[in-house]
């Protein structure tokens, strides 16, 4: 019994010394991104048979995924560089060309949107507009991005 406490605390504490605080640009940027990443998941997932498809939930989806696709870039303030993040100093150090790659995704799920409200919905040509959303955050992602 002593031994399962003893590693269970262990454990605890080597995954307390990694955290990121939540309040901090680099921890809001984090949840939004890992949001982000999951709507993106569900919505390629009903197109390509990995969910079921909804056309009410991939609408919701569409609309945060817009919604939220407008958010972390102000948590990337310029004097902010956090050891533990992913983005390299080319963010900052070529802030132009990085703030027109975010407006390029706002764009796309913008379109998605539009495409998402159309009904009823055309899974084929959803399906254009969610590879569009995803080259869109990959492109920046080559970009700006620590692999």
């Amino acid at each position: 019994m002593f031994k399962r406490v003893l590693v269970l605390f262990a454990v605890l504490a080597v995954s307390a010394c990694g955290g990121v605080d939540p309040d901090s640009p680099l921890g809001k940027r984090k949840v939004i991104f890992k949001e982000m990443l999951s709507l993106s998941e569900d919505l390629g997932g009903m197109l390509r048979g990995r969910i079921a498809f909804d056309e009410q939930a991939f609408a919701e989806k569409a609309r945060r995924l817009d919604e939220i696709s407008r958010q972390p870039w102000q948590h990337f303030e310029e004097e902010v560089k956090d050891k533990q993040s992913s983005a390299r100093d080319d963010v900052w150090k070529e802030r132009e060309r990085f703030m027109q790659l975010a407006a390029e995704l706002e764009d796309t799920t913008e379109r998605l949107v539009q495409s998402a409200s159309q009904q009823p919905l055309n899974p084929d040509a959803l399906g254009v507009r969610v590879d569009v959303v995803e080259k869109a955050c990959e492109s920046c992602h080559q970009a700006f991005r620590i692999y």
